[in-house]
């Protein structure tokens, strides 16, 4: 009896940690938001009535799932390309990849602006070659704030499918080419279904780092591109209204835990293994 307690009496302070740091502050600020005199919803469906709140919202949900998008289409290559090369040359390139982590995101964000500016790398080098005559509106829009997320978050999705394709068999695809098909068929058809885990969870990972960043979407998007987090920023200490940064913080939650369920439903249909759990 004394042994199958041990395990619990282990996860004890952990949990209780959890509880004391996160559910109970979590709990004490988003109760509130639900009574007015009684139960009520009025708060959130407010929200949603409201067009200006309502495009913050669709716009962090467009922009969050645009970035996890590409990052799958440019980490799935990527990392099977890492996986497959030679263990000496691995190491470096997974330090390559890992190296946007190593810096801190508002010299990240900086560097963006001085690429994407009106004066910046891009407009300059297409200006020189002759493909516009006039600067381009990069910075402060969506495209800013996409380019910014893929960039932060696609080494998580890389280092993810990593570890997922290092442990696929080579000789599956020896096989798939000696029955006829191409080195391309072969990919699409055996391995990227095999790493469908591995996919579903770094566009959690990417998806949900997206939508809740802060830096990158206030420095990139600017004011007329408000995201929710910078949107709860704002209610919270500019307009010292923290009954609706309640209302935006219980919004980004259900949103990702609902987007999270769907991409689980998404992993059951493609893999029939069984799903990833959220």
């Amino acid at each position: 009896m004394t042994q199958r307690r041990i395990p619990y009496l282990i996860l004890a302070p952990g949990l209780i940690l959890l509880i004391l740091f996160l559910v109970l502050p979590l709990i004490s600020i988003i109760f509130p938001t639900f009574f007015n005199g009684g139960i009520t919803f009025s708060n959130y469906t407010a929200f949603f009535l409201d067009e200006y709140n309502f495009g913050i919202f669709w716009r962090t949900i467009k922009v969050s799932l645009i970035a996890t998008l590409i990052c799958v289409v440019v980490g799935v290559p990527t990392a099977y390309y890492i996986s497959q090369s030679p263990k000496k040359w691995r190491g470096l390139l997974m330090s390559i990849t890992l190296f946007p982590l190593l810096t801190n995101s508002v010299v990240r964000s900086f560097a963006w602006i001085t690429i994407l500016g009106q004066d910046g790398i891009v407009n300059h080098a297409l200006l020189t070659i002759g493909l516009i005559s006039k600067p381009l509106t990069l910075l402060y829009t969506e495209f800013a704030i996409i380019i910014g997320s893929v960039y932060l978050f696609l080494p998580l999705m890389v280092i993810t499918l990593v570890g997922i394709l290092e442990n696929i068999d080579s000789e599956i695809m020896e096989a798939a080419e000696t029955l006829g098909a191409n080195r391309l068929i072969a990919f699409v058809k055996v391995i990227l279904p095999l790493s469908v885990p591995g996919i579903i969870v770094g566009s959690i990972l990417v998806f949900t780092g997206s939508m809740t960043a802060y830096t990158t979407p206030q420095l990139l998007g600017g004011n007329r591109n408000i995201m929710l987090a910078t949107f709860l920023y704002q209610n919270a200490t500019a307009l010292g209204n923290w009954q609706g940064a309640s209302v935006i913080a219980l919004i980004m939650i259900v949103a990702t835990l609902i987007v999270m369920k769907l991409f689980n439903m998404i992993a059951g249909r493609l893999d029939k293994r069984g799903e990833v759990s959220a």
